[in-house]
């Protein structure tokens, strides 16, 4: 069963503002992780490890290199 986009950028959202302490206004789904939103790699795996929790799915680590965006996550998130 795949997730509500909506509730999956919600809830991504939170688990990043948790692990950066950016605001949540500041945080938008064509931002890059690395780029936009300056998440280094750890803080990376803080946050896949977090959605995975929250989400009930599994990403695995070759495929956290393809999750660029935020959007990017939505979706892998959503069709997991």
């Amino acid at each position: 069963m795949a997730l509500d986009k909506n509730e999956v950028l919600e809830g991504l959202i939170e688990i990043i503002v948790d692990e950066t302490g950016l605001d949540p206004a500041e945080i938008s789904p064509d931002q890059s992780f690395t780029d936009d939103l300056d998440i280094d790699s750890l803080s990376m795996m803080t946050i896949v490890t977090l959605a995975e929790d929250k989400f009930g799915v599994e990403i695995p680590d070759d495929s956290v290199k393809n999750l660029g965006t935020v959007q990017d996550a939505v979706d892998f998130i959503a069709n997991a």
